[in-house]
């Protein structure tokens, strides 16, 4: 297959209506993934959100895109496309064995999605939402660092037609469509949303003379429904499923983009989702939420773990290991709230809300590894786990420009977990959470905030024969936080922005390593969760957007981060006061766009990173970078057209790394890294 030498994409939409591209002012934010719609400026915490028109502008196709527009937010590879989060330092690095347990929760209307991030694709979405901190009252235990919601846009009342098709280098291309509209007397909408995308990605496969072994195959299709059944009960329903079959072929011996596997892998998923939401105003002081969410994700994760060929590995030949996982997660959970009529944005001295969630959750996992032709290893096993929680929340207007908001959260989680090798585990927790906030109003365009909040994340196991014997359970992490901010904007809306300031104490820190157990054995390679003592990260967030002129935005997201583990021990290393994996000590975009009233547009991204360790067990590194990405094109009236160069200059980065020896017949230790994409 023939690699074309140019690096571009290009986008034609044909819409039933395009929006304006100008405005004069900066646009209302507001946030729906707290337990209460509220403006922005009006939440006492550190959020972003990234609006339909944001996307547009600065994404292309999948959320991997604009993560860089979340300031503090960082992502571990080792798949596909992004899994695994990092919030302020805290987050998961990969999940191959084990039960579940996430420390950033991951939500697409609803439905749980923490660990399966890949299922987010850009098309058709209304906004996405990130909370930065422990959402201890309103998410518990998948939200020690925070949440990630993904929300997709809602029916409309006026019939909708949307075409997008996309061509580009290395394969690409793409089809989107919606359709939608009333149903009868306009107060039942529906819209269905389907989307194709396929890549032949940024890998070439030298041994198989291939450019698509890493490459992406995705599909999806969505449908809401919004009625109005009865005079007081509103319902909306959303049923999605999402099919990504994409190759898995990044690690190379050399750490370059050319790989040299026999058997490249896999990183496929597919879902099947349902939520419903039902909103009831019968009762006179107070409104009934009630969501119900089902899904059910099936994936095959595979790689070849010897990244070479017997033809290359010559004389040391015979030397071949693969890996597979088979994984099936199941979830249905049920979230019931009481909601106080009128929140204190509308004239209450009291609001307040309380509800109970329940859910269950069971992941089957199948694990294969065949070394030199003969199977190692052949494990099933079996989790189960169940959550109820009780939580409440109460706003105060103290004085007439303070409020005070105090919320709680007490959480029962079991789990039993079975597997082949005779392991088999019942943990339980009884864990409680909660915000203390102050929220002065300094103007009418000024907002000061004080909250201190409580996170916790359940304990669990590890599994696997060669995880050390002392090493098979951790304990739950308790997380305390502090956070200072301030939110302003001028009288016409022209300059907006915000900064956070916080810390926070970590007991019982939940680590991700892995290790080489055996030398010359890289079969023995383990990753486990283990515990340090305590931890602490602290630091800083910024947001700026400036409009100087309608047709021009500026806007800066930044953010600083401290970090270090205190009292940790791994092995003979001592890790005291070093910092933690994953969490680079600054970030930012820095972002220009341009647009017209002639219909012309244009956005240029600068995202620069800093160095990080890749993991507790060495002291590798990803290199500090910043890769420039730029958008353009025309909309008019009911057509879009765009183009667009992502990682413009072709910068050379890194984004996961090991150290263990993988090349015979020393198998000495040696850095490996996993290379962002090149330019596309």
């Amino acid at each position: 297959m023939k690699r074309t030498t140019a690096a571009f994409a290009a986008s034609f939409y044909f819409a039933s209506c395009v929006a304006a591209a100008d405005t004069a002012s900066l646009e209302e934010v507001v946030v729906t993934a707290d337990l209460r719609d509220r403006e922005l400026r009006n939440l006492p915490a550190s959020a972003t959100v990234l609006d339909a028109r944001t996307l547009e502008n600065a994404g292309v196709h999948h959320l991997q895109d604009v993560l860089a527009l979340v300031p503090n937010l960082n992502w571990s590879s080792g798949t596909s496309r992004p899994r695994f989060f990092q919030l302020r330092g805290i987050g998961e690095l990969e999940q191959w064995q084990g039960a579940p347990n996430p420390s950033v929760g991951f939500l697409i209307d609803g439905v749980d999605f923490s660990g399966a991030g890949m299922a987010a694709t850009l098309a058709d979405v209304e906004r996405i939402e990130v909370l930065r901190g422990p959402q201890g009252t309103v998410y518990g235990a998948n939200a020690l660092a925070g949440l990630i919601a993904v929300t997709t846009r809602a029916p409309e009342r006026e019939s909708t037609i949307d075409t997008r098709l996309t061509v580009g280098d290395r394969g690409t291309r793409g089809v989107a469509g919606v359709l939608g509209g009333p149903i009868g007397d306009g107060e039942t909408a529906w819209r269905l949303s389907v989307n194709h995308y396929e890549s032949d990605g940024f890998r070439r496969n030298s041994f198989l003379r291939r450019d698509d072994t890493n490459g992406y195959d995705e599909s999806s299709a969505r449908f809401r429904l919004s009625a109005q059944p009865f005079e007081h009960l509103r319902a909306d329903v959303t049923a999605m499923w999402v099919d990504l079959d994409n190759g898995y072929d990044a690690f190379s011996i050399d750490n370059s983009r050319t790989t040299l596997s026999d058997k490249p892998g896999q990183d496929a998923q597919l879902t099947r989702a349902l939520s419903v939401r039902l909103d009831y105003d019968r009762a006179e002081a107070f409104d009934v939420v009630s969501r119900t969410a089902f899904g059910d994700t099936r994936s095959v994760y595979s790689f070849d773990g010897d990244w070479g060929n017997d033809r290359d590995w010559g004389v040391n030949a015979p030397y071949d290991y693969f890996q597979r996982f088979d994984r099936e997660r199941r979830t249905l959970s049920q979230d019931l709230r009481l909601v106080s009529r009128e929140s204190i944005e509308q004239g209450a001295d009291v609001a307040w809300l309380a509800g109970v969630y329940a859910m269950r959750a069971n992941e089957d996992v199948e694990q294969h590894d065949v070394y030199n032709g003969a199977t190692v290893v052949d494990m099933a096993s079996d989790f189960r786990s169940t959550n109820l929680a009780l939580y409440g929340e109460v706003e105060w207007r103290l004085a007439s420009k303070a409020v005070l908001t105090a919320g709680a959260r007490g959480e029962r989680r079991g789990a039993d977990y079975t597997d082949s090798n005779g392991a088999a585990f019942s943990p339980d927790a009884t864990l409680v959470g909660g915000n203390l906030s102050l929220r002065y109003e300094l103007s009418e365009t000024q907002r000061a905030y004080l909250t201190l909040s409580r996170g916790y994340k359940a304990g669990g196991f590890n599994i696997g024969s060669f995880v050390p014997t002392d090493k098979r359970d951790f304990d739950s992490e308790i997380l305390h936080s502090v956070e200072l901010g301030f939110k302003a904007e001028n009288a016409d809306r022209t300059v907006g922005g915000d900064v956070a300031l916080f810390y926070m104490r970590r007991n019982d820190q939940q680590v991700q390593t892995g290790e080489q157990l055996e030398p010359g054995n890289p079969g023995s390679f383990v990753l486990y969760t283990d515990n340090a003592a305590r931890g602490e990260n602290y630091g800083a967030e910024v947001t700026l957007r400036w409009r100087p002129m309608p047709q021009l935005l500026l806007d800066l997201r930044a953010a600083m981060l401290e970090t270090r583990y205190l009292g940790y021990r791994f092995g003979e290393r001592n890790l005291d006061g070093r910092e933690q994996a994953h969490a680079p000590e600054f970030q930012y975009d820095l972002g220009f766009e341009y647009s017209n009233a002639q219909g012309w547009f244009t956005r240029v991204d600068f995202a620069g990173l800093d160095d990080f360790y890749f993991d507790v067990s060495h002291d590798e590194r990803a290199p500090s970078r910043v890769l420039t990405h730029l958008k353009g094109g025309y909309s008019g009236k009911h057509w879009r057209a765009e183009v667009w160069v992502r990682n413009v200059f072709d910068r050379y980065y890194s984004q996961r790394g090991f150290r263990f020896g993988n090349e015979p017949p020393d198998f000495t230790p040696t850095r490996y890294v996993q290379a962002g994409d090149s330019r596309h």
